[in-house]
């Protein structure tokens, strides 16, 4: 961060173009941030800013924070920022690969991704039906490990062609591959060859959405 005097010309810098010609001092930096000249002036000498009354006056005036406290060019900030995307997290979630699993509360988190991710999941159009969600359970191994991150698109809810979903049943939500039977049942099958094959009749399930990508835990 720069140094006390350094962040002060800078507001002056700031000031000067919007009072006009003549000199700023600190007392009108003071009034700018909405502090005393007295209390200013204590924290010069003890060598501390008022961050929130500066991230206010930035605010207020669309002016980069990180440019006036770190001298950090705005324009690499962008191009860093747009490296990046994200999805709703729902961390507390767990849709079992294994015995089911039940979940009271639903809190969603900003999970960010690398942008070579977005392309897996189908680009940044698909991203406003995809959410991430927790493995919790191992029967769909090796393909879908205990722990990781799944993205669901949920878009994608049609189970005619097969693929994996997260279906919510009776007994909790699912991660499982999906058939459907001749009979008119839903098959929800298994990785893992330890697990039995479960049959559901329609009415009993909702689909949520169809797993397009997954990140194991590190």
């Amino acid at each position: 961060m720069l140094s006390f005097e350094a962040v002060m010309e800078r507001l002056k810098d700031i000031l000067s173009k919007e009072i006009g010609e003549r000199k700023v001092y600190n007392k009108d930096v003071a009034q700018a941030l909405g502090i005393t000249p007295e209390y200013l002036s204590m924290l010069k000498k003890r060598n501390r800013l008022p961050l929130q009354e500066i991230l206010d006056f930035c605010a207020a005036r669309s002016i980069s924070a990180n440019w006036l406290l770190y001298d950090q060019d705005p324009h690499s900030l962008c191009e860093r920022t747009e490296k990046f995307a994200y999805v709703r997290f729902f961390k507390e979630v767990n849709a079992s690969a294994g015995g089911g699993a039940i979940n009271y509360e639903i809190v969603a988190d900003k999970l960010y991704i690398d942008m070579k991710i977005v392309e897996v999941l189908g680009g940044e159009r698909e991203l406003r039906f995809i959410e991430a969600i927790k493995v919790s359970g191992d029967s769909m191994e090796p393909l879908l490990k205990d722990g990781s991150i799944a993205f669901v698109h949920k878009g994608q809810r049609e189970i005619k062609k097969g693929g994996i979903f997260v279906i919510n049943t009776p007994y909790g939500l699912f991660i499982k591959r999906v058939r459907l039977r001749m009979d008119g049942k839903v098959e929800l099958i298994s990785e893992n060859k330890e697990y039995a094959p479960e049959l559901f009749d329609p009415h009993e399930i909702e689909v949520t959405g169809k797993i397009v990508g997954v990140v194991e835990k590190v």
